[in-house]
């Protein structure tokens, strides 16, 4: 067995972890943060693209009952909204409910204040090769398991 791969696997393993951490996602659940992040940016990027829940398990990779369980205890929380499809009475579609959208942001700054600490003890040139890194090993995972 490579150990090359084993190294890897165990450094990414550990970076996972550290990331599902809850400190950094105090106010909500891991997969909770993620959706609304997924659904932020999708609506300050493509406000006219609406997203589904299939849409959302594609990007998240969870499995659709796991995702289900999870819209519906947001939005119980009222974090997201759904609407039904005026076109396709089949689609449902799911958005952030703007006036609950502080708790993300609220969380989300507290996420980029530890990520700023991490910047702070590695330097800029170091994360920004992380960066670089990051995205070429997320880029290539993707290429890949197509």
């Amino acid at each position: 067995m490579n150990n090359r791969n084993e190294e890897l696997l165990n450094a990414w393993l550990r970076l996972s972890v550290g990331i599902n951490n809850t400190r950094l996602a105090s106010d909500m659940p891991y997969n909770e943060s993620l959706i609304c992040n997924i659904l932020y940016w999708n609506t300050l990027k493509h406000p006219e693209q609406k997203m589904t829940a299939t849409d959302l398990c594609r990007e998240t990779r969870m499995l659709k009952s796991q995702m289900n369980r999870t819209l519906n205890c947001m939005e119980k929380k009222k974090i997201i909204v759904k609407e039904r499809s005026q076109k396709d009475k089949r689609q449902i579609y799911i958005r952030l409910d703007l006036a609950q959208i502080e708790v993300y942001h609220e969380q989300h700054q507290r996420i980029l204040e530890i990520i700023g600490s991490i910047i702070d003890k590695i330097g800029t040139d170091t994360a920004d090769e992380a960066i670089r890194i990051c995205n070429l090993v997320a880029d290539t995972a993707t290429e890949v398991l197509k």
